[in-house]
């Protein structure tokens, strides 16, 4: 679809929104038992309490994120983003880099009478600490896994909607792929939505033509986003060692 220079400006300069990342807080609690004294007449000592202890919670298998900007590589950022107005991504705001943070790359291609390429590259990474009251870390982490990927579903104005498993990409993983129209455009999104030990990874690649350009194939954003995901899965243990 054609679009004037002043119209294809206003396009972009809303086509990229910055992350906000929103957890909520962590919280610990310790159970103990205690000795209560026997009323019987002649005691003279406590008797231990028959309640069993609180059984604690798996203890979460990563303490740490890996600098999220750095998580997916040069190279393949370059390629999934090739004008990206800022190479090594943009940092979402986050008052706790150790449980949260994001990054990412935006940026229009322009070929001239060839039309115009725009691609957007987001990832976001969750870590969830064990808790007594609200379990393994793993376990809050599979929690927000399909929390998540239900939001995705449910993305309004949202065509074409599949979802499958993303095989080889963390411990567990979910690709939802589909179409949607903005700003006069169609774009073609791919987000996977990931599962490493006690930490949740979110990523999004979309595209689109402008210009008389077309529209990228599902298959070239969904392979784009998988081999993203890997990549910043991978990071994730190498902040670990």
């Amino acid at each position: 679809m054609h679009r004037s220079a002043p119209r294809l400006t206003r396009i972009l300069a809303c086509a990229a929104v910055p992350v906000m990342l929103v957890v909520a807080g962590c919280s610990s609690d310790s159970d103990g038992a205690s000795g209560t004294p026997d009323k019987g007449k002649g005691s003279a000592s406590a008797a231990p309490s028959t309640q069993p202890s609180a059984k604690a919670p798996e203890p979460a298998k990563f303490a740490k994120l890996p600098e999220v900007c750095k998580s997916i590589s040069a190279k393949t950022t370059a390629s999934l983003v090739p004008k990206a107005k800022a190479k090594n991504g943009t940092a979402a705001a986050s008052s706790d880099t150790a449980s949260r943070g994001g990054c990412s790359w935006n940026g229009l291609d322009d070929k001239g009478v060839k039309g115009s390429q725009y691609r957007w590259l987001d990832v976001s990474f969750y870590r969830y600490e064990s808790d007594a009251s609200l379990g393994s870390g793993e376990k809050r982490a599979q929690e927000n896994l399909a929390k998540e990927l239900a939001k995705l579903q449910a993305t309004e104005g949202a065509k074409k909607l599949k979802t499958t498993d993303s095989a080889g990409v963390g411990d567990e993983a979910k690709a939802v792929a589909y179409q949607l129209s903005k700003t006069g455009e169609d774009f073609s999104y791919a987000s996977v939505v990931a599962r490493t030990g006690n930490v949740l990874v979110l990523l999004t690649y979309n595209g689109a033509g402008y210009a008389g350009a077309d529209t990228p194939s599902d298959k070239t954003i969904m392979d784009g986003a998988v081999k993203a995901s890997k990549e910043a899965v991978a990071a994730v243990a190498a902040a670990n060692k």
